[in-house]
């Protein structure tokens, strides 16, 4: 799988794809993650990216020019499965959404800045609006790096034990159960004895009691449907 991301500070992104799952999945060749920088396709030798918005108003806008210019360009390799726009206003990334992107071959993810894109960019190129949350942030980068490390990690190969992913949060509509390792007692808290039987079955039942348990307490709007 390949991501690309197209950024005003792509340097932003460095740390996040250096180390970790996401360093073994690259290194392993089941995912590519490519940075753009923005102001490869700026208007003029100053590096310009953004002006001032019609009718007035604070904040600069991402122009046009730069990011047909990009986009048109990275599209001569082929064309992007999905071309995303990290952004406020978009629709709640969740984990079926994860799921979904997962199963794509490349993906084009493009970050905001200053008040955002023009609009027109949003019309003719983007196929999906994504918001990490009902909040602010100073760049489309740090949601961008959310969105690729919950899609990496569920990609066949990444994690060692493939069986890991199935069992998060979300994945069934249900919190995570609780998880304990060594030792069998912590300052007088034991771990629940099922699961030191050995029994696999009893450990399951027990498990997904206590994840539906956790959601009814903590998210009973999961348990909606």
């Amino acid at each position: 799988m390949i991501i690309e991301i197209l950024s005003a500070v792509p340097e932003l992104l460095n740390s996040p794809f250096e180390h970790s799952i996401m360093k073994r999945a690259q290194e392993r060749g089941i995912l590519t993650i490519k940075m753009h920088s923005l102001r490869k396709w700026a208007i003029n030798k100053h590096g310009q990216i953004d002006d001032y918005q019609y009718g007035g108003g604070a904040g600069m806008v991402m122009m046009c020019e730069p990011l047909a210019n990009a986009i048109d360009e990275l599209q001569l390799e082929g064309k992007f499965d999905e071309i995303i726009f990290v952004t406020p206003d978009g629709k709640t990334f969740e984990q079926k959404d994860a799921n979904s992107l997962s199963l794509k071959n490349r993906i084009l993810i493009i970050c905001g800045h200053y008040k955002g894109i023009d609009q027109r960019i949003r019309d003719l190129y983007v196929t999906q609006e994504i918001s990490i949350g009902d909040y602010v942030l100073s760049g489309g980068e740090l949601a961008a790096a959310v969105i690729i490390d919950a899609v990496g990690r569920i990609i066949p190969g990444v994690l060692n034990d493939e069986t890991s992913a199935l069992t998060d949060s979300f994945q069934d509509n249900l919190l995570a159960p609780p998880v304990y390792s060594r030792p069998a007692e912590f300052r007088g808290i034991p771990v629940p004895p099922v699961l030191l039987t050995g029994d696999p079955k009893k450990v399951d039942i027990w498990r997904q009691e206590q994840a539906l348990d956790r959601t009814k307490k903590r998210r009973p709007d999961l348990l909606k449907d």
